[in-house]
């Protein structure tokens, strides 16, 4: 994985073009773009219609105990059955009992404790996306909270049978520096960053896909005075809407093509779905295609992708006319923008966050606003619905400035450029295809890039097909996408970028926070778990 010096920055500008001549056919792959990586996979029962489910809000999770500095939380994994397609059980593997886990608050430079319980029959490992955390409390795959009864070996706990399995090769990867816990483990959260809504996920090596696909995910919000003093939607004029696909079984529960449904020996999906497993039922906050009752008002509406592969390019609806409405864009996945950005769509990439208002305001009382997702195709096409039930006062706004904290990082502060390509590749001579990233697949005892406390540096990214990219502990602003501006939802900071077939992107960031071991990898759960993670080593 190559790094040019300080002198070679200037050179690069944004020239990205060039560097994905290798064999992928840009222009073609440009051209084509297709709509999904991956396979859907088909429920094996009736599907619902739409729009008749309320949308459910995820509960706010009370601390157990708020000291003079930090606040304490405790969350219980553990499986349960729940309703999710009305009149059948789905068994859920879960935070707190519940899909998505509860949503905890918190304020900007206010540290948080959450102690983990693991009552589930597998190791999990908690990751918070998108927070400034140190690297012992930021989920590295390894660092396994094992369950009661789980065999341990000296470094790591058990990955599998005894071992990593090498992404589904069945031999045993040792990592020397994981830290692995029995049934308790305390994670602290600083949240000393910008305010904006983190989602914590299972982050276990090798299977994040099923175990996220069966329930181990939820929201994290962080606030600060000024941004309430913004005047923004609030209260219940501010939703938290999680959109997930899923599949059925025929007896109601989750189907996810696992090489072993236990979760506890293989991992890997069967052939079909190496791309990416989607699924035919979209859910928000855990409800198949709802229905929410607004007030003629404005709506703040903060979306997580929380699909495993899923891509969604977002529109809102009119039932009646079909005419589309334009949205304003407020905030992206590491808080708010400079100032407000109007868009007609948003494609929306698994893991990105976006903040957005929604006037209800323009639209007849009476009026059925359904989020359609551009992409989709049948079932897939729609996402959730909002009747407008009411006239109402409103006095929320939306400044035209939103936020002047954002950094100003410029191509002549970065001290090196480094070049990541994204692509399938042979994981080893006996091992298969997988996911690599400069050609190679996931080793946790394998040093990959070092990055010194306090860099800037640039980042250019090339895919063969999509791949969301996310980097742990860093926001980064997107500088360019194939040598173009970047396009008109890319602005503010990010921490996951999407990449499109065939595309190149250039990223620019500086390393803050916290020295340690951390990770980049693309956040289709299924690319992630098939070997396309690389470590960072922070200096």
């Amino acid at each position: 994985m190559p790094d040019l010096t300080r002198r070679r920055v200037l050179a690069v500008g944004g020239a990205l073009g060039v560097m994905a001549a290798g064999g992928l056919g840009v222009a073609a792959g440009l051209s084509r773009r297709p709509a999904a990586t991956g396979a859907e996979l088909r429920s094996a029962i009736p599907l619902p219609p739409p729009f008749e489910v309320p949308l459910p809000l995820p509960a706010v999770l009370e601390p157990v105990s708020k000291g003079a500095r930090e606040d304490r939380y405790e969350i219980v994994q553990r499986e349960t059955t729940a309703e999710i397609l009305p009149g059948l059980r789905t068994r859920l593997w879960t935070y707190g009992g519940t899909f998505p886990g509860p949503t905890i608050e918190s304020r900007r430079g206010r540290p948080v404790t959450v102690a983990h319980r693991n009552e589930l029959p597998v190791p999990t490992v908690v990751h918070l996306h998108g927070g400034r955390t140190p690297a012992e409390s930021d989920g590295y795959p390894t660092d396994l909270v094992t369950p009661a009864g789980w065999p341990t070996t000296a470094h790591g706990g058990d990955m599998g049978h005894g071992g990593h399995t090498g992404h589904g090769s069945g031999g045993a990867m040792h990592d020397p520096k994981a830290v692995t816990t029995a049934l308790t483990r305390e994670y602290t959260f600083p949240l000393d960053q910008r305010p904006t809504m983190l989602w914590y996920h299972d982050h276990r090596m090798d299977f994040t896909a099923p175990a996220i696909w069966r329930g181990l995910a939820g929201l994290h919000i962080v606030r600060d005075d000024a941004e309430e003093a913004l005047g923004l939607p609030a209260g219940p004029r501010e939703l938290p809407l999680m959109i997930a696909d899923r599949a059925f079984a025929a007896d109601g529960g989750l189907d996810y093509p696992s090489l072993d449904p236990t979760l506890r020996g293989r991992p890997g999906v069967r052939e079909p779905y190496v791309a990416g497993v989607l699924g035919d039922v979209i859910l928000v906050n855990g409800a198949p295609w709802p229905v929410h009752e607004v007030d003629a008002a404005r709506y703040r509406l903060r979306l997580l992708n929380a699909s495993n592969a899923r891509h969604y390019e977002l529109a809102f609806v009119d039932e009646g006319d079909g005419r589309m409405y334009e949205f304003v864009q407020i905030g992206a996945d590491q808080g708010l923008l400079a100032a407000p950005v109007e868009h007609s769509t948003l494609p929306v990439a698994p893991a990105e966050r976006y903040d957005l208002v929604f006037d209800f305001s323009r639209v007849p009382v009476g009026t059925l606003v359904k989020l359609v997702n551009r992409l989709g195709s049948g079932r897939t096409r729609d996402v959730m619905a909002f009747r407008v039930v009411r006239k109402a006062a409103d006095d929320s706004r939306v400044p035209s400035v939103l936020s002047t904290d954002l950094p100003r990082w410029r191509r002549s502060d970065a001290v090196r450029v480094r070049d990541f390509s994204f692509r399938a590749g042979r994981m080893g001579e006996d091992d298969g295809h997988g996911w690599l990233i400069g050609g190679q697949p996931f080793d946790p005892a394998r040093p990959d890039v070092t990055v010194r406390l306090g860099d800037v540096e640039i980042w250019r990214l090339v895919a063969d097909v999509h791949h969301p990219v996310h980097l742990h502990l860093t926001g980064f602003r997107i500088l360019s996408r194939g040598g173009d501006e970047p396009l008109p939802h890319d602005g503010g900071l990010k921490d996951t970028v999407s990449l499109r077939p065939g595309e190149s992107a250039e990223i620019i960031t500086r390393w803050e926070g916290y020295r340690g071991r951390y990770l980049f990898h693309c956040h289709n759960a299924e690319h992630e778990d098939m070997g396309m993670m690389a470590n960072l080593q922070v200096t």
